[in-house]
């Protein structure tokens, strides 16, 4: 479970603002936070920001088949290894993830996934390279790309995500922002529908939206209660609660999942 917050890379206020802050990532973003007469003094900040290792930034870099993400690519590939790697966006197959791990070697990538190609590719995206830490969507453009109006018509999208990077054995990925940030209702119904399709955690467009993430995200009471009941009932093979709850090792391994889930510490306050 984990809350990311993007911030501009050109403007270093806001960046450092957010690093101060709960997030438990900060995805520095070179890409459409910045206006096109904004990219170089985008990345001339973000060069004065990696000067010094920053383990909690991701940075968000342009297309890297265009010349800005490469421009991105060579002004940041010598360093950032002190950082959470790099968010590679609009990526539509294997070749491209591969391209940009051989840019900047042993750098962590998380590929986003943003148009129908990408997403029939998922799965080959997720597992093209050992440098592949997490894959998602990037919703903004793969709606324009599909004709999709609403949450419903993204559903198997959402899924198709989930299960690739399980399948190539990456994390559950978190799920894309919610862009609306005044309707905090929204986002933590949208939360909760994630939360339930294997997502485990989302990125945020302003701070507010952090606490709403967080909250929608730890498990509830009455979760934790009957996840403590089921790892209790563990290592006694396949057993019946008294609630008729049928118990065995897949059963076991979730429930685990969400006691550590409950155990994280929580960062955020209602700020």
């Amino acid at each position: 479970m984990l809350t990311f917050l993007y911030a501009p890379a050109d403007r270093p206020a806001l960046v450092a603002k957010a690093l101060a802050g709960p997030a438990d990532v900060v995805i520095v973003d070179l890409e459409d936070a910045v206006a096109a007469d904004g990219k170089g003094q985008a990345r001339a900040e973000l060069v004065r920001l990696l000067a010094s290792p920053q383990p909690r930034v991701q940075i968000r870099i342009n297309d890297v088949r265009t010349a800005c993400g490469q421009a991105d690519l060579l002004a940041i590939g010598a360093l950032c290894s002190g950082t959470a790697g790099i968010r590679v966006p609009k990526v539509e197959s294997a070749a491209d993830v591969r391209d940009v791990a051989e840019a900047v070697p042993g750098i962590a990538l998380h590929p986003l996934v943003e148009s129908a190609l990408g997403l029939e590719r998922a799965y080959e995206i997720a597992s093209a390279d050992p440098a592949v830490a997490s894959i998602g969507l990037g919703e903004a453009d793969l709606r324009a790309d599909l004709g999709v109006s609403d949450e419903a018509g993204l559903a198997w999208a959402r899924s198709r995500v989930v299960v690739a990077a399980r399948a190539a054995g990456l994390p559950s990925p978190v799920q894309s922002v919610y862009t609306d940030f005044r309707d905090l209702e929204g986002l933590a119904e949208s939360c909760r529908v994630g939360r339930s399709m294997g997502f485990r955690g989302r990125a945020a467009i302003h701070p507010a939206q952090l606490a709403v993430i967080e909250a929608a995200y730890r498990p509830t009471e009455e979760e934790v209660m009957a996840a403590n009941e089921v790892v209790a009932a563990a290592g006694v093979g396949a057993v019946a609660l008294p609630d008729g709850r049928f118990v065995d090792e897949a059963v076991v391994r979730q429930a685990r999942s969400v006691l550590t889930d409950a155990l994280r510490t929580p960062s955020i306050g209602s700020g």
